[in-house]
């Protein structure tokens, strides 16, 4: 597995846990509130979770996708770090 897989990896996970901070968060407050809004963003969350997951299990099972072009590695692991960074701004603020 190439390095920059790796790293893509890595920050999905990182997007993990966020995310599983946030839906908990958010599982909370509806469980509180009730709202529309709230139910929206743990409908968020949950497909967010879900995508990670399998975008994980890509990165590991179908290794050649990957490998043919650093180019491709490079921009995945750029996109998954900046949604890690969207969902460390967003998990800061919610939490705050």
């Amino acid at each position: 597995m190439g390095t920059w897989v790796m790293v893509a990896s890595a920050l999905a996970t990182v997007n993990l846990v966020l995310l599983g901070v946030l839906t908990a968060v958010w599982v909370r407050n509806y469980r509180t509130f009730r709202s529309g809004m709230v139910a929206g963003l743990v409908a968020f969350g949950a497909v967010m979770l879900v995508e990670n997951a399998v975008a994980i299990y890509f990165f590991f099972s179908m290794q050649s996708l990957y490998s043919m072009d650093p180019g491709v590695q490079q921009v995945v692991a750029l996109l998954r770090g900046l949604q890690a960074l969207a969902l460390a701004f967003l998990t800061y603020v919610t939490v705050k």
